[in-house]
């Protein structure tokens, strides 16, 4: 029962990777059609982030109310609705009022299923899970690709999604039954959803450590996003690359996260989650050096594809660790707002990195990752001797 389950969600991860690049595929078509400038994606995926953050920071109360299964269905469902308003817009504002229900529609069951498996799963699983969610962030650009290449249009690639969203929905909204077979086999579980309140933001930054891990959770969320939004530019004005040989292997950092993450599985049966973390940071460490340091462009193109092998089981490995660090009763709260602090770091952090080397220099892209590498490393290790230190009291 609780295999097939996993099954299922497999299912709900690759459709939350689903929807997250088509934004960035079809917004070259989009703009000229609603006659506005092309930095008004910026003001889109904005909202989409701020609906994310704000069902983040609700997924607490949400799951405890609703269930995970229902929270799961209700979600993927409103994205659904949200990928086809998308489809049938015809301006920029209504197009606008689409990205609402798009962007609450992740932020909860993004939380929810990520404190599910890390409560009952096993790290491997986590790890393949987010390697799922790359799998959808593939077959979501290659829709839209097939739709704009065929003069179908970028309303057709959204139409496209909608309905594979709309049947992943179905298959989820029928597997609600097992959802409550296998809570019953968590009895001490489903009394905690009903006695205990949900804790808030004031009540989550008083935990010992929680504060460390938010701002560490941040700053991975802030090299993911920006070492990959800014290495196609970086390669062509630092490294004399053509922009076809750019974009190609700035594409290869994000299959070094997908690859890692498959791989991360399988090492995760010998190293721990905190094991785990560090490696995929010194891994970064590598990659960044390698860009930084002047050993030519074949280096720095290494560097990109190290940075994504690095990042790999970071993300997954934070989260599974939660409810080992924090205890089972305060794991779906604290990812929830760690959720938030990722889309915020993802959403304000690589912007400032595009203001910065406007002003200066683009050069400075592996300093940048450095830094927040750097911080993050010593934020981590500060949240674990925290936690240790609380549980000694």
């Amino acid at each position: 029962m609780a295999s097939l389950l996993l099954a299922v969600i497999y299912i709900a991860f690759i459709s939350l990777g689903l929807p997250d690049p088509l934004l960035g595929s079809a917004w070259p078509s989009m703009y000229r059609e609603f006659n506005v400038d092309i930095s008004f994606a910026g003001i889109l995926s904005m909202i989409i982030a701020m609906g994310t953050v704000i069902s983040s920071l609700m997924s607490d109360r949400f799951t405890k109310k609703a269930g995970v299964g229902k929270v799961m269905v209700i979600s993927v469902s409103a994205t659904a609705a949200a990928l086809f308003g998308f489809s049938v817009s015809r301006s920029f504002p209504v197009i606008c009022l689409w990205a609402v229900p798009y962007g609450l529609g992740a932020g909860s069951v993004d939380a929810a299923l990520n404190n599910y498996v890390a409560l009952h799963y096993k790290s491997r699983h986590m790890s393949w899970l987010h390697c799922m969610w790359g799998v959808g962030t593939v077959i979501g650009p290659s829709v839209m690709g097939y739709a704009l290449t065929h003069g179908l249009g970028w309303n057709a690639g959204y139409r496209f999604i909608s309905f594979l969203q709309t049947g992943l929905a179905l298959i989820l909204a029928a597997s609600l039954p097992l959802w409550k077979k296998c809570s019953s086999l968590y009895p001490a579980e489903n009394s905690q959803k009903q006695t205990d309140k949900p804790l808030s933001l004031k009540r989550i930054l008083s935990i010992p450590g929680a504060k460390e891990i938010l701002t560490a959770f941040f700053c991975y969320s802030v090299i993911e996003q920006t070492a990959g939004l800014w290495a196609s530019s970086y390669l062509v004005l630092k490294e004399n690359v053509t922009p076809e040989t750019a974009a190609f292997f700035a594409g290869l950092f994000y299959i070094g996260i997908t690859a890692g993450r498959g791989i991360s599985g399988f090492a995760t049966m010998k190293l721990n989650d905190t094991q785990m973390i560090r490696l995929g940071q010194l891994i970064l460490l590598a990659g960044i050096l390698l860009i930084l340091l002047p050993l030519g462009k074949n280096a720095g193109i290494a560097g990109l594809i190290i940075t994504g092998f690095g990042c790999a089981p970071i993300y997954p490995c934070i989260i599974h660790s939660t409810p080992a660090h924090f205890g089972a009763d305060k794991s779906q709260a604290i990812i929830g707002v760690q959720m938030a602090a990722a889309y915020m770091g993802t959403t304000f952090m690589p912007p400032l990195f595009g203001f910065i080397a406007a002003k200066t220099t683009i050069a400075l892209y592996p300093a940048y990752l450095l830094l927040f590498l750097l911080l993050m490393h010593f934020m981590h290790e500060k949240m674990i001797a925290a936690v240790a230190h609380g549980k000694q009291q």
